[in-house]
């Protein structure tokens, strides 16, 4: 089992501006993103969104066995973290910046340019266990505040986080983009996004590709 390069039982608030622990205060940025979402979801009214619809909507079905992408994101995001902030700091600075650079972008959207959409089924075609939960989801998570879609940009940042590993295993990141392609598709099946909004999401990743790889490959080069 590999051992952590950081000791994280040494950790100190008073430590936090550490060159050790400094890369912790960009955890910050998910505060930031929670009292953004409150926000918007609570104060911007459904009624002042644009509706988000186009003509591939109607040709995915509803199915709810791509509830466990959905969910699975959540153990992608932070499960990546977790294991970067343990065992590689550069990748987990480059997965959250990433994320901040997306969260940022969208929240700038969902601020000026509202959306919604009306995809879920309002009555499910099937009762099971993947139905109720999606229920729970359906009823935690409003459907305004949609393009573009976070889950895929998250997932399309931890993905290429890893693919510019040289050292991360061929298998490794097969794996994590099969799985990325499976979220990607889920948010669609499940009826929590339109397929406008996965669209959407590729503009806002480009610009965090940008400043999170090219550039700083780009700085790099010109100065050896």
């Amino acid at each position: 089992m590999k051992t952590p390069v950081v000791d994280y039982r040494r950790f100190r608030f008073s430590r936090l501006n550490t060159p050790e622990f400094s890369h912790l205060k960009l955890l910050a940025g998910w505060l930031a993103y929670f009292a953004l979402y409150f926000l918007t979801e609570n104060l911007i009214p459904p009624e002042k969104c644009h509706l988000i619809h186009i003509w591939l909507d109607d040709r995915i079905p509803f199915c709810e066995y791509f509830l466990v992408f959905y969910v699975g994101w959540y153990v992608l995001v932070f499960g990546s973290l977790l294991w970067s902030a343990l065992y590689d700091i550069d990748k987990f600075r480059q997965i959250q910046i990433y994320i901040m650079i997306t969260q940022a972008l969208a929240m700038a959207v969902y601020i000026l340019w509202p959306s919604r959409q009306d995809l879920r089924p309002e009555v499910f075609p099937r009762e099971n266990v993947f139905t109720w939960i999606l229920g729970l989801i359906y009823a935690f998570d409003t459907s305004t505040g949609v393009f573009p879609s976070l889950h895929v940009a998250y997932s399309l940042g931890i993905l290429s986080a890893f693919l510019h590993d040289r050292d991360f295993s061929r298998v490794g990141k097969a794996l994590i983009a099969l799985f990325v392609l499976g979220v990607c598709a889920s948010v669609c099946f499940v009826k929590q996004h339109s397929a406008a909004d996965v669209l959407g999401a590729i503009p806002v990743c480009l610009v965090a590709e940008y400043f999170v790889f090219i550039r700083p490959k780009r700085k790099k080069a010109s100065h050896s």
